[in-house]
């Protein structure tokens, strides 16, 4: 199977009531980790490269290792996406590379704005087979290039999703309910909360539109543990609660994008790893536990929070 839009994934996760894992990747052992787990759960999955990404381990590689897991895994649908893009010509260049999803991320600009660019963008998607996400509203905090102060975010206004949909013709819309991006999302000892009623007012002006969720890491506390038991310090990160996003796809949401837990499981292995094999240094050694433990946590949202699988 070679890789595939959105198109038919979401059209199958709204009529279905769950959700597409869309996982981050910028190494082998991550795009590893997730699709063996997505084989083995027989779950659709969108794998995601930020400009970021793209900018560490270069944009050839990682193409090219997301088609190694295509094939691989020909039994499973794979989307490739770019998560932020945040211009024209990021777009674009993702879009000549074999990239099938492009994220165009004008949300910090002002309305009309937003629709300029999301519109030229989408045209050239189109024009090339692509599908296009688009974002409404701001999220807070800080994720590769994207970095957003706690007075610079804002819901999405439900009162705005049709036009802008009508006038740019994004294929999907990530809209801000309330999750947040990193590992920080919410101050200890407050009660996270997302703002369902939102994502509901969205769902009754665009019913049957694939809605996006992003910052939606759960954060698993049992590798922030691990984290700062092995020399860390990560004190009070605090992640969207695992059963408000399956509520949220049981509803119009159809892809979550999760890439904190990711990056929390791999350091966290990688630390007690070296602890407790002080005199280890061949990578193979340290990356292989920490791949396991990255395949394991993505079919644990597969299976408990998305209710992807078993609908490859």
């Amino acid at each position: 199977m070679a890789l595939v839009t959105t198109t038919e994934m979401f059209k199958k996760a709204y009529d279905g009531g769950y959700a597409i894992g869309a996982f981050n990747v910028n190494n082998m052992e991550i795009v590893q980790g997730i699709t063996e787990a997505c084989r083995e759960e027989k779950a659709p999955v969108i794998l995601q490269v930020s400009k970021g990404a793209r900018a560490y381990a270069n944009r050839t590689y990682l193409v090219k290792m997301v088609e190694a897991a295509v094939i691989e895994c020909p039994e499973i649908p794979i989307a490739l996406h770019l998560d932020h893009g945040d211009s024209f010509e990021t777009c674009k260049s993702c879009i000549d590379d074999g990239f099938t999803s492009v994220m165009i991320d004008a949300s910090s600009k002002p309305f009309a704005e937003n629709i300029e660019l999301t519109r030229k963008v989408v045209e050239y998607a189109h024009d090339h087979g692509v599908v296009v996400e688009a974002e409404l509203g701001a999220l807070a905090g800080v994720e590769d290039e994207v970095n957003v102060s706690a007075e610079n975010s804002h819901y999405t206004r439900p009162e705005e999703v049709e036009e802008f949909v009508s006038k740019t013709g994004c294929d999907s819309l990530a809209i801000a309910i309330g999750t947040s991006h990193g590992a920080y999302k919410f101050k200890p000892g407050t009660k996270p909360q997302l703002r369902f009623d939102i994502l509901e007012e969205v769902s009754k002006k665009l019913p049957g539109f694939p809605i996006v969720l992003h910052g939606s890491s759960s954060v698993p506390q049992n590798y922030v543990e691990m984290i700062n038991a092995h020399g860390g310090k990560m004190p009070g990160a605090i992640g969207v609660p695992e059963d408000q996003l399956r509520e949220a796809a049981r509803l119009a949401v159809c892809k979550i994008n999760i890439d904190s837990d990711l990056r929390l499981a791999m350091t966290g292995t990688i630390r007690e790893y070296f602890d407790e094999h002080p005199d280890h240094f061949d990578p193979r050694q340290y990356l292989k536990p920490a791949r396991a433990n990255i395949k394991e946590l993505v079919r644990h949202k597969l299976v408990d929070v998305l209710g992807c699988a078993g609908k490859a």
